[in-house]
């Protein structure tokens, strides 16, 4: 089968279902790990970074201080005990550094609008590098009477947040691309292998049912699927032998016309016509089936049905056929039950299933409805006192051109009758069946929707 040029050029510019789901969820994950970043940032790691500040920057101006009020000969043993526990370093007499530009993070620019509140001037640092190569910042504290210089060991401030939480987003970049793509075959993989199916069902082959597993909405998705594809496969399968059961029936008629027609040329004969005009009565009647059977599928509008009128409406319109053939027609039905139904479709199926019982049943033949077993539900029967049908063939009998009678009389009927009530039942999603009554006879009926479906 040749595609469509326009359907390649759409599949190639359009990105499939898994690219689509796996940059919908990266996105959404870079998306959430940058909020995350921006509140942690706002509400953690600066409120932390300022009050840490405001803490280096009291012990700043308390070691000063403290320095400035010991005695001499103590102060050395005070220095070691700074830097030794943290890392801070005092040089009396250090002029106070101007500012250089020192280009810096965040931490330092607290600190020095820390150092800034509790001096009440501007305060700058100057890096500066001692012997064993450490980075220092300096910068001076007025502390009794004089200038005291307070240097901060630059590793004490090195926690660098801002690439820690950097780092950390790099980290879970790959765990998060992992995730989106497994994530993303699991949920294209059953849409996947629809679209195989659906693929080999346009290329007129029957497609295996597929597993209705997953989530709520692909398991329902897949299950509507396969309802599709048993019914296209079930029509199929019945126009094949729709198509070879017309052929076989209509062969024997249109035989018989031709052999009646050699014999009337040469003996005319009224019987001869008579049964000429019966056989082509035979086949109009197989036409009409098979129309009906196709008219099938086309469902109409449901509306409510007041079931009482419409049956003895169906009685009247049968009567006279029903007692040509020794039947008479009954009606039992509670005055006040409804059905929601295609009324169209309705009468088809009760219409087969009376005439049907005519043609097979002559005696008593019950039209009855009345509250079907399950709630909600109302159940139309034709219930007679005929010969019955065996237990084995009570599904048979509803496939096309299935009879009981093997010798096909062209009185019998078409076979399709049943198989018209099958169809339209299954179509509007009405149950229907056979039973054996009690005491003889057979009970056909069809159970329809008392309301509409909420």
């Amino acid at each position: 089968m040749r595609r469509d040029p326009r359907l390649i050029d759409t599949w190639l510019r359009t990105p499939s279902l898994r690219r689509q789901t796996v940059r919908a969820m990266l996105v959404l994950v870079l998306g959430l790990e940058c909020a995350f970043a921006t509140v942690a940032l706002l509400f953690v790691l600066q409120p932390m970074a300022q009050r840490s500040a405001h803490d280096l920057a009291g012990l700043m101006v308390l070691s000063a201080n403290t320095w400035a009020e010991l005695p001499p000969g103590t102060r050395p043993a005070f220095e070691r005990e700074l830097q030794q526990h943290y890392r801070l370093s005092l040089q009396p007499g250090m002029a106070a550094p101007a500012d250089q530009g020192l280009i810096h993070g965040f931490y330092i620019g607290y600190l020095e609008s820390a150092l800034r509140q509790r001096l009440g001037h501007a305060v700058y640092f100057d890096k500066r590098v001692d012997a064993q190569g450490h980075v220092w910042l300096w910068t001076s504290i007025p502390a009794g009477g004089r200038d005291i210089g307070v240097g901060v060991d630059n590793s004490r401030i090195q926690t660098q947040p801002l690439r820690a939480l950097l780092l950390g987003l790099l980290l879970t970049l790959p765990i998060a691309i992992v995730l989106a793509l497994w994530w993303a075959r699991r949920i294209t993989r059953p849409v996947e292998a629809m679209e195989r199916a659906a693929a080999k069902l346009a290329r007129g082959d029957v497609p295996q049912r597929l597993p209705e597993g997953g989530s709520r909405e692909l398991a329902r998705l897949t299950a509507h699927f396969n309802q599709m594809a048993q019914r296209i496969d079930d029509l199929l399968q019945a126009r094949t032998v729709l198509l070879a059961g017309v052929s076989h029936d209509l062969r024997t008629p249109l035989a018989r016309i031709r052999l009646a027609l050699e014999l009337q040329r040469m003996q005319p004969s009224d019987a001869r016509l008579d049964q000429i005009e019966r056989d082509v009565l035979a086949m109009d009647r197989l036409i009409g089936d098979v129309l009906q059977l196709a008219r099938g599928l086309q469902m109409q509008a449901p509306q409510e049905l007041e079931l009482l009128p419409w049956l003895e409406q169906r009685r009247q319109e049968h009567a006279d056929w029903a007692q040509a053939q020794g039947c008479t027609l009954d009606v039992q039905c509670p005055a006040d039950l409804h059905a929601w139904v295609d009324v169209s479709a309705l009468q088809r199926v009760v219409d087969n299933l009376l005439g049907n019982a005519v043609r097979h049943a002559p005696g008593s033949i019950t039209l009855r409805a009345e509250p079907a077993p399950e709630q909600g539900w109302v159940r139309l029967s034709i219930d007679d006192r005929g010969p019955g049908i065996a237990a084995d063939q009570l599904q048979a009998v509803f496939e096309p051109f299935v009879r009981l009678d093997k010798a096909r009389t062209p009185g019998a009927g078409s076979g399709l009758g049943l198989a018209i009530v099958r169809q339209l039942a299954q179509q509007h999603g009405w149950p229907t069946g056979l039973q054996a009554r009690e005491g003889g006879g057979l009970q056909a009926w069809v159970d329809v929707p008392e309301k509409p479906s909420a």
